[in-house]
Order: structure tokens, then C-alpha cells, then sequence
């Protein structure tokens, strides 16, 4: 609870400051960048006290060359963690299941967490990461860029999809997107796909920009930081991820409840679990078998269930071709 109270204040602090500067990104841009370097730091620290797991890196890939030579069976598998959600939310979300990933594995995991998309996709294309949670655009480019291969993707209710959801504060008289025009906006990571590309198809579709649409916007870089801002008042509204959004409204339902959500997007395929090109066959293959073997035996069963994840399945590249329309209709390159 403590924990909770002090990461609100620091969120309420630095999006309060931000709603003092300008409304454009010109001046907005370094007074952000500052805030959200403080904001980083003071997550990262929280973070470092969260359970360990073995070989945790916060700083940046090991200074090893692992992915330039051949890997051991001593070696640990690289994992780096895209902020989908916020760094201690995303260890609560990804300890227990990594851990089994390394027990059945037999090797250690090493967990990178980084801020954004584009940093957790860079340790992939440099070889520095072998496996990534990621959102979806970022497989997308990923995949464009530098051939990031698909291992795997979650179901949820049975489906291998979900949904951008755009939120207002429950007390807010705004009922469609298009009433948020001369609002404060929060998106969440550039390269995401419900917290992004969805809001930004939107506004272009309205005939606008974002610095002429929204009076104000910033980057929470984290679903959860998001809601967190609309259920404070700092943004009037954002669009989330629809997974992020039913996991929380689980697990810290005092903070969903002082939000709703207003508009729904078309089903997207689902954030996958991806791996870099140039991994070693054999261990991508037994990753990849774990991660769809987990719904066999109870303690995977258990670890899923507290993710609301009812399995791992593979999929094919063609169910992001969606994502990819969006892209393009935000104007993503």
C-alpha cells in the first residue's frame, strides 16, 4: 500500500508539472524528457526491491559478447521485458512465469527491462536479447526491420486477440473520441499499437494532428501509468491495452473503477512472444515447447491463471496484417 501511495504521488507530481508547460511538443519535449528520466529512476529503484530472480540486468545487456559466440547450456537466456506495463507491475506479471521458464530449461534467465518498445526491440536486432515480450507494432517493425521471429502468443477467453480500449475518468460527461478534442491526452509508448497507433488513426480520420487536435499530450510509456493518469485527473483521456486493462481491473480494481471506457477498438492480434532471428534452433525450440506445454501440469496451470492467460499457441505472422492497416492508417513508416 505504501508502495502504491509513493508511485502515485511521484506519478501525480511529475504529470502535474507537465500540465503547467506548454501545450506544444517544442517546449514540451525536454521538460518531459527530464520528468520521465526522474520518473524512470525512481521506478528502477522501487524495482530493486522486488524478489529476486537470477541474473536480473536493469542497466543494460552483459557486457559478454553471448550473442556473438555460441551459447552454452550454462548461459543464461537473455529476456528482455518491453514496458507494456510499468516496471514493477511487469516484474509482479513476468517473475513467476520466467522462473519456470528457467527450471525447465535449466538454465538461468537473465530479465533486461527497458523503458520503451524501440530500446527492448534494439537489444533483439543487436543480438543482446534472445527472447521478447512485445507489443504487437513492435513485432510488426520488428520483423520488417531485422526478421524478429514469432514463438508464441497467449490466449485469452479463448481467442488470440484483443482490443485498444479509449478511457475517460468515470466522473468525465465525455461519451465518443471525437469530444476529446482540446483535452489532455496520455498515450502510452510510441510504438504501441492500442496506446498509439489506435488514438492516432483516430485523430487522423477526424481530419487532424495530435498537436492540433489535443489541447495537451504526453507518453506514460506503461498501460498501467495511463489509467493511473486519467483516474488522477491528469489526462482526460488515453487508449489502452484491453489484456493490461481486465488484468487490473482484477488485481487493483480501486484504480479501473475511476475510469470507463468509451470506445472499443477492432480485434488486433495479441502481444507475442518473439525471439531473435539468429537463436540457436534447438534452444528456440524448447522454449517455444515449454511456453505450449505450460497448460499441462499444474504449476504452470497455476502461474497462467494468475495472468488470466488460459494458454500459449502458436500463431502465424498473418494475424498481425491488422496491425499493420492500423499502421499505416496512423501513418507509422
Amino acid at each position: 500500500m505504501a508502495r502504491t501511495k509513493r508511485r502515485r504521488q511521484t506519478l501525480r507530481t511529475a504529470f502535474s508539472t507537465l500540465r503547467t508547460t506548454s501545450s506544444r511538443v517544442c517546449q514540451g519535449k525536454v521538460a518531459l524528457l527530464g520528468l520521465l528520466l526522474l520518473l524512470s529512476s525512481t521506478l528502477l529503484t522501487a524495482c530493486a526491491q522486488a524478489q529476486a530472480v537470477p541474473r536480473v540486468s536493469l542497466q543494460g545487456p552483459m557486457s559478454t559478447a553471448l550473442g556473438a559466440g555460441k551459447a552454452t547450456e550454462k548461459d543464461p537466456v537473455r529476456v528482455v521485458l518491453a514496458s507494456i506495463t510499468s516496471p514493477q507491475e511487469s516484474r509482479v506479471y513476468y517473475d513467476a512465469m520466467l522462473n519456470y521458464l528457467g527450471r525447465q530449461l535449466g538454465r538461468p534467465i537473465e530479465i533486461i527491462q527497458r523503458k520503451t518498445y524501440a530500446e527492448a526491440n534494439d537489444l533483439v536486432r543487436a543480438g543482446s536479447a534472445d527472447v521478447a515480450f512485445v507489443c504487437t507494432y513492435a513485432y510488426v517493425a520488428g520483423h520488417a526491420e531485422f526478421g524478429m521471429e514469432l514463438l508464441a502468443a497467449p490466449v485469452i477467453h479463448g481467442q488470440t486477440i484483443y482490443h485498444a480500449d479509449v478511457i475517460v475518468n468515470k466522473n468525465s460527461s465525455i461519451t465518443s473520441f471525437s469530444q476529446l478534442r482540446g483535452k489532455v491526452f496520455a498515450f502510452t509508448d510510441p510504438m504501441s499499437n492500442t496506446g498509439t497507433m489506435y488514438p492516432l488513426s483516430l485523430v487522423k480520420a477526424l481530419g487532424s494532428t495530435p498537436d492540433k487536435f489535443f489541447a495537451k499530450y504526453f507518453y506514460t510509456y506503461s498501460h498501467d501509468y495511463a489509467i493511473q493518469a486519467v483516474a488522477d485527473g491528469l489526462a482526460d483521456g488515453a487508449s489502452v491495452d484491453s489484456t493490461v486493462y481486465d488484468y487490473l481491473r482484477d488485481s487493483n480494481p480501486s484504480l479501473v473503477a475511476k475510469v470507463k471506457v468509451i470506445q472499443v477498438s477492432p480485434p488486433y492480434g495479441m502481444p507475442p512472444v518473439v525471439v531473435r532471428a539468429d537463436l540457436d534452433p534447438h534452444l528456440k525450440e524448447k522454449i517455444q515447447t515449454i511456453l505450449l506445454r505450460m497448460n499441462k501440469n499444474s504449476s504452470g496451470r497455476a502461474i497462467l491463471a494468475k495472468l488470466h492467460i488460459e494458454r500459449f499457441v502458436t500463431v502465424k505472422d498473418s494475424l498481425y496484417d491488422s496491425v499493420r492497416a492500423l499502421a499505416k492508417a496512423a501513418g507509422a513508416p
